[in-house]
């Protein structure tokens, strides 16, 4: 192709040549999207409200919540490293309700709060079947858009029954894990005394996924004391803990 010479080229593109090349205007750079509040573990805290739990038992697991989150070991825990937590209740398929939405748990003074929170929670909440994996299926959406970021998230069940509708667990279980999310177990064993190797089996899941167990109320909140310890530190599971008294 022969070259054209300056003197063809229109007078304002050749003024352009001369003054230099041309120059975008430098593009206005997007600012980066806001990121979650960032908290060293996010935790749904879900409990049983299904036919298999009494009224008195579903108030008996909030209370022992609450009670667990006054605890001075409970509360350096959640506060060490910063803990986002929310409590909800289930029972059937898409039966998931917050009675505790997403709060910050960074201090003793929010960890106090927010047990105050759950004895605040609203009451008379009782379902039919028992649906653990439409449980933690549901629960695993929650951490979606929440407002916070944790490099570690953890879905911890408390149920006195087996999945009796809605999807299966283990299924449910084995995709939820591959977001890298946990799930670990409090099997309370006032019914079905083989639950917690059926939770091992199709319930827990993922890094230092783990199941305690309880029998009587005295021991339900000792052991849910040392689950919440145990998953907020990220240690490996050791044996159960099994008391031998009625619920």
């Amino acid at each position: 192709m022969r070259r054209r010479s300056i003197l063809a080229l229109p007078a304002f593109l050749a003024g352009v040549w001369l003054a230099g090349p041309l120059r975008a205007e430098p593009k206005a750079k997007k600012a980066p999207a806001p990121g979650g509040r960032r908290v060293a573990l996010e935790l749904v805290l879900a409990v049983d409200g299904s036919a298999s739990i009494t009224d008195g038992d579903l108030e008996f697991q909030l209370q022992g919540h609450a009670a667990a989150f006054r605890d001075p070991d409970v509360s350096d825990a959640v506060t060490a490293g910063g803990t986002a937590a929310t409590l909800v209740v289930f029972s059937g398929p898409h039966s998931l309700r917050v009675l505790v939405p997403w709060t910050p748990l960074t201090s003793a003074e929010e960890v106090a709060a927010f047990a105050t929170r759950i004895d605040k929670a609203p009451r008379g909440f009782q379902g039919d079947s028992t649906a653990l994996g439409s449980a933690i299926e549901e629960s695993a959406k929650l951490f979606a858009g929440n407002g916070f970021d944790a490099a570690r998230k953890v879905i911890d069940i408390v149920s006195n029954g087996f999945s009796n509708s809605g999807p299966d667990p283990a299924g449910v279980r084995d995709r939820v894990e591959r977001q890298g999310i946990t799930i670990n177990a409090l099997a309370i064993l006032d019914e079905f005394p083989w639950l917690e190797e059926y939770y091992q089996e199709n319930v827990v899941g993922g890094v230092n996924g783990f199941v305690k167990t309880a029998m009587d109320r005295s021991s339900f909140v000792e052991a849910l004391r040392q689950k919440l310890i145990q998953e907020i530190a990220a240690f490996p599971a050791p044996h159960s803990v099994i008391a031998a008294a009625n619920f």
